[in-house]
């Protein structure tokens, strides 16, 4: 398997200063995250949309990365995303540590799942949810996570955001985490925040003049 990208380079024509990747909810596509790219505002970064391996049982342009009700293909979508992250310095010219991790829904769950065990600058969590994690693990790397979720989400109920807060924060995660009132959707108000979370760790990131 293999994973198709939307890639959108810098506006200003310069090499890029990071790079956003943000992985799609259940049934939608790489398209349908690609849209908000310009509302972020952040023209020095390089954005990334691949499109989930498996196609999704109820639409012909949706994709999944596994099926929910048999739990199947979450193992071979985290090893393709962890690979495929892995080899993005080589493309991109921009290492892991000023890359951030981005996903909405079931994206969100799979960023989580495999960002928290890469060294990268950032995760954002958007109407997610987290994997079961196993008792005991800590991974070695614990990168930044914003988590935001609708206080009216009927998809993804709040309570499973809430969890995930609180478990990472117990792995030693430095969460920041905002509730909005809004359904299982992405508001203005959300890129804002979003944009917010990846000017300050970009920042922290940085070398210093």
């Amino acid at each position: 398997m293999s994973l198709q990208v939307i890639s959108i380079p810098p506006t200003t024509g310069q090499a890029p200063t990071g790079v956003i990747v943000a992985l799609h909810g259940w049934g939608a596509n790489a398209e349908d995250l690609a849209d908000l790219a310009p509302f972020l505002n952040l023209p020095d970064y390089q954005f990334l949309f691949p499109n989930a391996p498996f196609p999704h049982p109820y639409s012909s342009v949706g994709r999944a990365w596994y099926d929910f009700q048999r739990n199947e293909g979450i193992q071979e979508s985290r090893q393709l995303l962890t690979d495929w992250l892995s080899s993005l310095e080589s493309e991109t010219g921009v290492p892991l540590s000023r890359t951030i991790l981005s996903g909405f829904s079931q994206g969100g769950a799979m960023t989580l799942d495999v960002g928290l065990n890469l060294p990268l600058a950032g995760l954002v969590c958007l109407s997610g949810y987290l994997h079961p994690i196993t008792q005991g693990t800590k991974p070695d790397t614990l990168p930044p996570t914003l988590i935001i979720h609708g206080t009216r989400d009927s998809v993804v109920p709040i309570t499973a955001a809430q969890n995930a807060r609180d478990i990472l924060t117990s792995l030693g995660v430095a969460v920041q985490y905002q509730e909005f009132n809004m359904a299982h959707e992405v508001i203005p108000a959300v890129l804002n925040l979003m944009r917010s979370f990846v000017l300050q760790v970009m920042s922290v990131e940085s070398p210093k003049a």
